[in-house]
This record gives structure tokens, C-alpha cells and sequence, in this order.
């Protein structure tokens, strides 16, 4: 019976790690596709929502590193540095978002943008439905964490959309700092539970 188990748990685990990898392999290659858009459109949004893949790739580092076996001191310290990264990004958020409105900043639009935070939505939320299956299989607190990171990964990259979507068809380039704003929301939440030991 431990046998069954111990083969349950190590195909689980297998699964577990594969989900990250594949979690660390989108958001490695959204970086310089983020970057790109970003830099063409001039858009906060999709800025921050790079900054932002870069923050994932340290969660889904730690929970590899938790899986490997790493101490839990080490995992603690790596979370509180992803808190701090969380903290930098929504300072930088709220800062150009406040510039952008106050200045009147428009962005301009991008195909290469929409088309990319659309699969990166329906890639999260596949990826995060994963995670919490696997955690609550493995009784894993850190892989279900990590899971509602990639869920708001994925309801960050609907919210860019929206505003990308509105700032093209409307031409409400206030929809860009917005959907910054939203980012902001999460970022400060994340912040909020890592340090208060929630994680």
C-alpha cells in the first residue's frame, strides 16, 4: 500500500514540477515579448505586466526549489523576496499610472499586446486550475500558493486586455494607466499576505 502511495505521490510531484517549468517557460519568454509591445505602445500596463511575469518567475523558482526539498527557511526568505518584488512593482505602477492620467500620456495601440496577454489568460488560468489540483493532491500549501499567483496572473493579464481592447476599438487611453491601477490592487494584496504569514 506505502508502495502505491509513494508511486501516487512521485508521479504527483512529477506533475507539480511540470506545471512550474512550463509556468517558468511562458513568463521567460513573455518577458521579451512584454518588452517589446510595451516599448512600441508605450503602455504602463504592459510594462508592469512584464515586471510582473518577472515577479512569477521567482514564484515558481521557489516552489521548485520547495519541491527539490529546500529548507523552510530558505523558502520564507525566497516568499519575502517576492513580497518585496511585489511591493517595487506597485510602486512603479502607481507612480506612471498617476503620470500617465496626469499628463494625459496615450498610449498607442497594440495588436502584438492584446494578442499576447489573450493566451497568456487562457494559459494561466490552465496552468493555476493545475496547481490547485496537484497542491490539494499533495496536501502542498506552497504549490496551492503558488497556484493563486498564476490565477492572478491571469486576471492581470484579462484586466490588460480590457484596456488594451478599449484604448483600440474607443480610443479611452485613460483604459491603460486603469488597468495599471489594477495591477497596483493585486501587487499591494500579494504584499499584504506574504508578509502577514498567510503564506
Amino acid at each position: 500500500m506505502n508502495t502505491v502511495h509513494e508511486t501516487s505521490r512521485k508521479a504527483l510531484l512529477r506533475r507539480g514540477f511540470a506545471l512550474e517549468y512550463a509556468t517558468l517557460g511562458w513568463n521567460v519568454v513573455g518577458i521579451a515579448v512584454l518588452a517589446a509591445a510595451a516599448i512600441s505602445a508605450r503602455s504602463v500596463a504592459l510594462a508592469g505586466f512584464g515586471l510582473d511575469s518577472l515577479i512569477e518567475i521567482g514564484a515558481s523558482t521557489v516552489v521548485i526549489w520547495e519541491l527539490s526539498g529546500a529548507g523552510e527557511d530558505r523558502r520564507r526568505r525566497a516568499l519575502r523576496l517576492i513580497g518585496v518584488g511585489f511591493a517595487l512593482l506597485a510602486f512603479y505602477l502607481l507612480v506612471q499610472s498617476t503620470w500617465a492620467l496626469a499628463t494625459g500620456f496615450h498610449p498607442h495601440h497594440s495588436p502584438l499586446g492584446i494578442g499576447w496577454t489573450a493566451i497568456t489568460a487562457a494559459v494561466m488560468f490552465a496552468l493555476a486550475a493545475g496547481k490547485a489540483r496537484t497542491g490539494a493532491a499533495l496536501d502542498n500549501p506552497v504549490l496551492k500558493t503558488e497556484g493563486r499567483v498564476t490565477l492572478i496572473d491571469g486576471l492581470l493579464a484579462a484586466a490588460v486586455l480590457l484596456g488594451l481592447v478599449l484604448n483600440t476599438a474607443f480610443g479611452w487611453w485613460w483604459a491603460d494607466p486603469a488597468a495599471g491601477y489594477v495591477l497596483v490592487y493585486y501587487a499591494t494584496r500579494e504584499v499584504r499576505e506574504i508578509f502577514s504569514g498567510d503564506h
